[in-house]
């Protein structure tokens, strides 16, 4: 038996999970969504991923980027990697695609602020 905590949402309820045969069981989840976090957790734990990425202007150094979707675990360090070796070369708007499709998960990299504001729009046109 496995015990996790459930991230999915604010209840944060303490899970007990064990595999009987081919079914799991699962035990202190307050809602269903404990039930799917705990499966997938299990099986192949994913997460979303967060970071910033380089940019060419000296007044916004850096972007908040991330991914739009939830990869798994075992890619985290890999994206980082290619998020690493990123740089913005021209102003973009929040919810643009900065990699597509990540190691064929269906899941892109999106920037999360608008460089066009950031940067007063109309100055780099």
């Amino acid at each position: 038996m496995k015990e996790l905590i459930c991230i999915v949402c604010p209840n944060g309820c303490l899970l007990k999970v064990e595999k009987l045969n081919e079914n799991w069981s699962i035990k202190g989840n307050l809602c269903s969504k404990g039930i799917d976090f705990a499966i997938s957790e299990m099986t192949e734990a994913k997460r979303s991923v967060c970071s910033t990425v380089k940019t060419v202007f000296p007044e916004v150094p850096r972007l908040p980027v991330r991914t739009d979707g939830e990869i798994p675990k075992k890619f985290i360090f890999p994206l980082m990697k290619l998020i690493n070796k990123v740089e913005i070369k021209a102003p973009i708007h929040s919810g643009d695609i900065i990699l597509k499709n990540v190691f064929d998960t269906g899941v892109n990299v999106i920037a999360t602020s608008d460089l066009f504001e950031l940067l007063k729009e109309g100055i780099y046109d």
